[in-house]
């Protein structure tokens, strides 16, 4: 398969970069071609207007999302300790995809939204899949919570040793309701 030309990417990723740091208004063609490095005729070679880019985004998500998902089902500890545990922010590309498309879904951009109920319903059937359908609900709801507080509480920044021991009792929790 021949790789996508670099500075495809690189509009990509400074169209995400500005959607997680300024929000949809804000990451105009001009911004998003000024901070990929590019000229706008560039940007506009390779996205003809924000709908591709957003279009770009969302495949990149899905794209992420399916990755994840099979990582989830071959977790040896099972997809609900593999859910609770990467409920933490970690600066991974996923991370970012998802956190750029919450941007999009708060100015009810409503294919973002569709993407995100597709992904979660994914995710909802794999965390079925191991522990059934309460408990799945339950675990989708902790991990929801670590990762949107997490956010909350630091942004970006990795690495917060109170979350960390929250996952912990998550865990904890989790092998309760499993008995």
């Amino acid at each position: 398969m021949p790789r996508k030309p670099v500075a495809r990417d690189a509009v990509l990723d400074a169209f995400e970069s500005l959607l997680i740091e300024v929000g949809e208004r804000a990451a105009t063609l001009d911004a998003v071609a000024k901070r990929a490095g590019v000229s706008k005729g560039g940007l506009l070679y390779h996205f003809p207007n924000k709908e591709s880019l957003i279009s770009a985004l969302l495949e990149r998500l899905d794209q992420l999302a399916e990755e994840d998902i099979e990582r989830m089902q071959a977790a040896p500890d099972g997809s609900a300790v593999y859910f609770i545990r990467t409920s933490l922010w970690g600066g991974t590309p996923m991370d970012r995809a998802f956190v750029a498309a919450t941007r999009l879904a708060e100015v009810a951009h409503q294919e973002t939204r569709q993407r995100f109920a597709a992904i979660q319903q994914r995710w909802l059937d794999v965390l079925a899949e191991d522990v059934g359908p309460e408990i799945a609900k339950a675990v989708s709801y902790m991990g929801d919570g670590l990762y949107f507080n997490a956010m909350f509480e630091g942004g970006q920044e990795a690495g917060n040793p109170g979350r960390e021991a929250d996952v912990e009792v998550l865990l904890k929790v989790l092998d309760r309701l499993r008995n």
